[in-house]
């Protein structure tokens, strides 16, 4: 139903024709020749049929040349939402996947993350980073920076410049560091973390805020994790780290906290699973973890890219569903290669199927399961799913206009297709060239205003 509590002058932008979203209840809901409105403040006034054309014109106060006719291989669906990224790496996004994860993060990452000290160096890989995921159709980003608190709050400058939708977490470590001058103390880490939450709340961004970063348990002694889900109950503030990536992690963690029952537990212990917390990966949690992931509504960040790359494991998603724990997708450079959320749509399905090679019965995901996973789910994961996620009326228009025929696009179209195989053929076989247009709560953000951005 329309809100006509709406007055003409508070409409901005009306589209007609097909829009492609998830609910709870449907994977993919179809609305053919559809009639979108966005007001002002870039919320969803209406969604009608275009039949209702001239009832909603007149409850809105709209004409038809207000109207932005989609063509007919276009279609509009949700920003996606890449509910796991390390801005910091991207520098070296494709290559280094030669080790397995503890060793890949002392000979690679660690080093190129000092470097973030200089506010240039930051500057420079942080401007592409955003630029890149919004131009791949990324409108909500969880991103890991460094321990560096200047450097973090410019990555949340920038992507409120881009208009990007963010989260932004300066990274906390206090030991189990092979880069001797990559690591914090217990109380540098702290005051820094209030530093940063302070100072980037203080910006008053709209769309950027802090999230508690620490970066997982085998880099924090137990005293900085529990100074941290103090930090973050007293701040309301999102939380994100790592959670049993890999086996020889989860056998470090045990070492490390040899008096906690589970990696899972060592994190509720210290209050840091909450109803705003994003855990990544989760490929070796038992089914009492998720249990408690569930109880404590944590949610989980299934990163496919990565897990295959770094030979990390494979999370059993239909499992995490079926234990009624949210879930999104994330890319997580450059562990994860690419930062196209699109790769991670496609990743995950390859990682479902290569479950059904290991076992027939298994249920492997479908299209339209892994479409809701990368819109809807990385918003519901996020605690985001009240301001976007899909096209409900009163949300953010965050939303991706996509031309599946886009001239000198990777996709050939031989038939008329109907909108659900246009929408599976993008996600298999499209790329940035067709996404025409990116709208972050309403604002048209890409193309980017700056050209020399394209």
């Amino acid at each position: 139903m329309a809100n006509s509590n709406k007055s003409s002058a508070d409409i901005s932008h009306v589209f007609r024709g097909t829009f492609v979203h998830s609910t709870p209840q449907t994977a993919v809901q179809v609305l053919e020749d559809a009639l979108l409105g966005v007001d002002t403040e870039g919320k969803i006034a209406f969604m009608g049929k275009g039949s209702e054309v001239e009832r909603l014109s007149q409850t809105f106060g709209f004409s038809a040349s207000d109207i932005t006719q989609l063509a007919q291989h276009e279609f509009f669906m949700p920003g996606l939402v890449d509910t796991h990224i390390h801005a910091s790496q991207y520098s070296f996004a494709g290559t280094a996947l030669d080790m397995p994860l503890l060793q890949w993060l002392n000979t690679y990452t660690f080093p190129v993350e000092s470097q973030f000290k200089d506010l240039d160096f930051a500057n420079k890989v942080y401007t592409q980073v955003v630029r890149r995921t919004l131009r791949n159709g990324t409108t909500t980003a969880c991103y890991h920076a460094t321990i560096h608190t200047d450097a973090s709050l410019l990555l949340g400058q920038i992507a409120n410049d881009f208009g990007q939708r963010a989260l932004v977490g300066k990274v906390c470590m206090d030991r189990n560091n092979a880069v001797k001058h990559y690591k914090e103390t217990s109380q540098e880490s702290q005051e820094e973390t209030c530093r940063f939450i302070a100072e980037l709340l203080n910006k008053k961004y709209p769309r950027v805020k802090p999230v508690v970063t620490p970066r997982f348990a085998p880099s924090c002694t137990g005293a900085l994790l529990g100074q941290l889900g103090a930090i973050a109950k007293n701040n309301n503030l999102h939380i994100q780290s790592h959670i049993s990536e890999n086996v020889e992690e989860v056998k470090l963690v045990q070492e490390l906290f040899p008096d906690s029952e589970s990696y899972t537990d060592i994190y509720h212990k210290y209050n840091l699973l909450t109803d705003k917390t994003v855990m990544a990966h989760g490929c070796h949690l038992t089914d009492e973890e998720l249990t408690v992931f569930r109880e404590t509504g944590a949610s989980l960040s299934h990163c496919p890219n990565s897990n295959i790359s770094l030979c990390s494991g494979i999370l059993d998603v239909r499992n995490v569903l079926k234990h009624k724990v949210k879930l999104g997708l994330g890319t997580d450079v450059a562990g994860g290669y690419s930062a196209s959320m699109l790769d991670a749509i496609r990743r995950a399905l390859d990682s479902s199927k290569v479950l059904t090679i290991q076992d027939p019965d298994y249920e492997t995901l479908t299209f339209e399961e892994v479409f809701r996973l990368a819109t809807l789910g990385g918003s519901q994961a996020l605690s985001m799913d009240d301001q976007t996620g899909n096209f409900e009326e009163g949300k953010d228009f965050d939303a991706l206009r996509v031309n599946v025929a886009a001239p000198g696009g990777p996709i050939d179209l031989i038939q008329c297709d109907d909108p659900k195989i246009l929408l599976e053929k993008f996600l298999n076989l499209g790329d940035d060239r067709n996404i025409v247009e990116v709208f972050v709560a309403g604002r048209k953000v890409v193309p980017f205003a700056d050209k020399t951005a394209e």
